[in-house]
């Protein structure tokens, strides 16, 4: 595995786009850094964590030929690359909050942005920015959030945890070039906070009930209203409200 390891970055996904733009970098190369002081998060929202504390990297995954509207089973495969790499540390209560936010109970963990190129090839090329609460014990005001800390009331390996995640990416990617959809799809569901559950949605500052049933292969979130109608929504134009 090759690993570019950083003390302090504005971004290790703006780091990497510029360093894959200059030079030939092999697949699934990672750039880690101890402190990340512009991290960014969905949709341009900021991503800040304690330096030194938590696992803030970014994985690139090139020659993978999937067709464009299929790209949220890439997002999928992370979200689920993430989980079943926290499993094996005995992590438990694991979810995913759409689009792409692992949760540890009701609480935030882990955060993924995904950057997407498209080559005249096909060939989608992604940079992966994954951000990790691994010994942050106190978060201010960020009521939500929580870590593998204290979830297991011990420090964590970083590099061991980092390691498995990428480990089980390459081996979901895999599956997606052989087109083996179906069962990264399938998990990516079954782990969906408040799926098939009543809940409050809010859009536009007005709340409403609702019922997540699915998500589409373009990464819309599929709704069940109160008048058993269908709703279908992008990333950010709906907020879960728990």
């Amino acid at each position: 595995m090759n690993i570019i390891k950083l003390n302090a970055i504005n971004s290790t996904n703006d780091y990497l786009k510029s360093l894959s733009s200059s030079q030939y970098l092999e697949n699934f190369t990672v750039v880690s850094a101890e402190n990340q002081t512009a991290g960014k998060g969905q949709m341009g929202a900021k991503w800040s964590v304690e330096p030194g504390k938590n696992l803030t990297f970014s994985v690139l995954v090139r020659d993978l030929i999937i067709d464009v509207s299929e790209l949220f089973y890439l997002n999928a495969a992370v979200a689920v690359s993430i989980i079943q790499a926290l499993e094996s540390f005995h992590i438990g209560q694991l979810s995913i909050k759409w689009p792409n936010d692992i949760l540890a109970g009701s609480k935030k963990i882990s955060g993924i942005l995904i950057e997407n190129s498209l080559k005249n090839n096909g060939e989608v090329f992604s940079v992966i920015g994954i951000g990790l609460n691994v010994n942050q014990i106190a978060f201010g005001d960020l009521a939500k959030a929580t870590s593998l800390a204290l979830l297991t009331g011990r420090e964590c390996d970083k590099g061991a945890i980092m390691k498995a995640i990428v480990e089980n990416l390459k081996r979901n990617v895999a599956a997606l070039l052989h087109k083996e959809t179906g069962l990264i799809w399938n998990k990516y569901h079954n782990l969906l906070f408040k799926k098939d559950v009543p809940m409050p949605f809010e859009k536009n500052g007005t709340r409403f009930m609702g019922i997540i049933k699915e998500v589409s292969k373009t990464g819309s979130l599929i709704v069940q209203l109160e008048d058993n109608s269908i709703a279908s929504y992008g990333i950010k134009e709906v907020q879960l409200l728990y």
